[in-house]
């Protein structure tokens, strides 16, 4: 038998794991019924990684295709969970283990943004002059997740009508939302979109939404406005379709499962990725307030 294993990150926030929840029962819909498809969370919820696995293994899989649920190739995509398929590798060797790509750079993410935009009251194609739009991402440690970002923002760019594509990120790297408002302004913005690159809500989406008011009285000449999240668009059912079907014919590109760099890396990293313990990469749980600043 085939299974699916969907990972999604896990939040402290138990609305965004409903979220994730809700969003795969509409896409087990979509998926051939003789599939087993589970569901599960790298951290602060259950089951969790090493969890689902056992569970596709009890209902009878032989064959597991894992799909991250992820928007940015970062350490839990390239590390974490590679590292929780090799241990089951040792566990089950008589499995067959099939790793898909996170979402990255899909065509279907930037629908997704634009029609984010639209849903905002904005005509992307033909917007009020002096609009900045600031794609707005988690940040992390890792320059290829960070950089992918500024590679989706410029694929955004082109194919809006927007003078100002701005990315900008929640924490841990430079430039935090503050520093992309700053430059907007800078740039001559009256208008600034902020457009979340985000799953599904959580923690730092409900801190977003206060910090917009905060913006909104620091420059009060200027318009703010709080695009959505991805949520429930259809077009992301799309895309892990896509992942899906990719890992089920076994034509995953990219594949960390056997990246020397990856394997070079698990040498100096605590690979197990325990559901509790503190580490040092940073996605809503980081301890880094995202300073408003008021000068």
């Amino acid at each position: 038998m085939n299974a699916i294993l969907f990972v999604g990150h896990g939040s402290r926030d138990a609305e965004g794991n409903e979220q994730v929840l809700q969003f795969m029962e509409g896409l087990k819909e979509k998926l051939d019924p003789q599939l087993l498809v589970e569901t599960c969370f790298l951290e602060f919820e259950k089951p969790d990684v090493p969890q689902g696995l056992e569970t596709c293994v009890t209902k009878g899989a032989t064959n597991i295709v894992v799909i991250p649920i992820m928007l940015l190739p970062a350490g839990h995509s390239k590390i974490h969970i590679p590292a929780a398929i090799d241990e089951a590798k040792e566990k089950y060797p008589h499995i067959e283990f099939t790793y898909g790509k996170p979402i990255g750079a899909h065509n279907l993410t930037i629908e997704i943004c634009k029609s984010r935009l639209e849903d905002a009251g904005e005509s992307v194609k033909s917007p009020i002059d002096h609009t900045s739009v600031i794609l707005l991402g988690r940040g992390g440690s890792d320059p290829d997740a960070n950089s992918e970002l500024y590679k989706i923002a410029r694929l955004l760019w082109e194919d809006v009508e927007y003078k100002l594509v701005e990315p900008a990120f929640m924490g841990v790297t430079d430039p935090l939302i503050a520093e992309g408002i700053d430059r907007s302004i800078r740039l001559g913005a009256k208008r600034i979109v902020i457009l979340p690159y985000f799953l599904f809500t959580g923690i730092l989406i409900k801190r977003l939404e206060k910090m917009v008011e905060q913006f909104q009285q620091q420059y009060p000449d200027v318009e703010f406005k709080l695009a959505g999240y991805f949520g429930f668009h259809p077009k992301l059912e799309d895309i892990l379709l896509d992942r899906a079907e990719e890992a089920l014919q076994g034509e995953v590109k990219m594949n960390c499962d056997t990246c020397q760099y990856r394997l070079d890396a698990m040498e100096h990293i605590d690979h197990h990725h325990h559901h509790d313990h503190d580490h040092d990469h940073d996605h809503e749980h980081h301890d880094h307030e995202v300073e408003v600043s008021r000068s």
